[in-house]
């Protein structure tokens, strides 16, 4: 099982995979225009099923990653919040 420490690197792994999956597969789409078959357009289909899936589902996890990491920064940042403006320039200042 991962550690936390382990765990946003392998999510940030996982989402770069499924980014380089996903330009691969609208490559292969892009270059397989030509093959007029109804094998391949129906392979073709399916797989531009599975892309569009996939790209709703990176969208998701990025958008989750980026809450995440919002999160956090206002987290570590609450012990430290001021209440005015006032209050952060005069601690700038401390």
């Amino acid at each position: 099982m991962d550690s936390p420490e382990g765990k946003p690197q392998t999510q940030e792994r996982l989402i770069g995979d499924l980014r380089l999956v996903i330009e691969n597969a609208e490559e292969l789409l892009k270059n397989t225009d030509q093959y007029t078959s109804v094998l391949y357009q129906n392979a073709r289909a399916k797989l531009a099923l599975a892309l569009s899936a996939a790209t709703e589902e990176l969208a998701r996890f990025e958008d989750d990653q980026l809450n995440r990491m919002i999160e956090a920064t206002n987290a570590a940042d609450a012990p430290n919040a001021a209440p005015s403006g006032e209050a952060r320039i005069l601690r700038a200042f401390n």
